[in-house]
């Protein structure tokens, strides 16, 4: 195939005068340099450029996001301290509670703690939300009640949550 195709050339080329492969020479050379020019260098070129404009507003952006991170660092240092009590945790627990689609019987205060109980919820579901609050709300089980029902997973449960500050 290659040596025919050499072949094919070499006949080709033989029966040109000396005029007409100077002008196929240098056709070929000048239309390899426009494809050059168009496929490479030029795009290059303008992407160059493009990125020479955008840059300063990329690098505004940059610190503009990189002062925002810091902020949001320093604010959720200081939420991080911030835990409700009283009837605010015991709204925030009801809420928490709707939010993971457990319906307690009663939430109620006992203490300086919030008191729930349950009956007939899923035991991964309930550890799933007493994880959850225990992040976000800061709080701690100080007392739990857990009765197993005879359906698998399902449980009763009494359970007392406390400010972790509290002892």
């Amino acid at each position: 195939m290659k040596a025919e195709l050499a072949q094919t050339w070499a006949g080709f080329w033989d029966q040109r005068t000396d005029r007409e492969k100077a002008l196929l020479t240098w056709g070929g050379a000048a239309l390899a340099v426009a494809i050059a020019w168009s496929v490479l260098w030029a795009p290059a070129q303008e992407g160059r450029a493009h990125l020479r404009e955008s840059l300063p507003s990329l690098q505004r952006q940059l610190a503009q996001m990189t002062s925002q991170a810091n902020e949001a660092r320093s604010l959720s240092a200081a939420a991080q301290g911030v835990a409700p009590t009283g009837a605010a945790l015991k709204d925030a627990l009801s809420a928490s509670l709707g939010e993971h689609g457990l319906a307690a019987t009663q939430v109620q205060f006992v203490g300086n703690a919030v008191q729930v109980q349950m009956k007939n919820v899923a035991f991964p579901a309930w550890t799933t939300w007493v994880d959850d609050v225990r992040k976000q709300f800061k709080v701690q089980v100080a007392e739990a009640h857990i009765t197993a029902l005879k359906d698998d997973g399902q449980v009763d449960l009494t359970v007392a949550l406390q400010p972790s500050t509290a002892k």
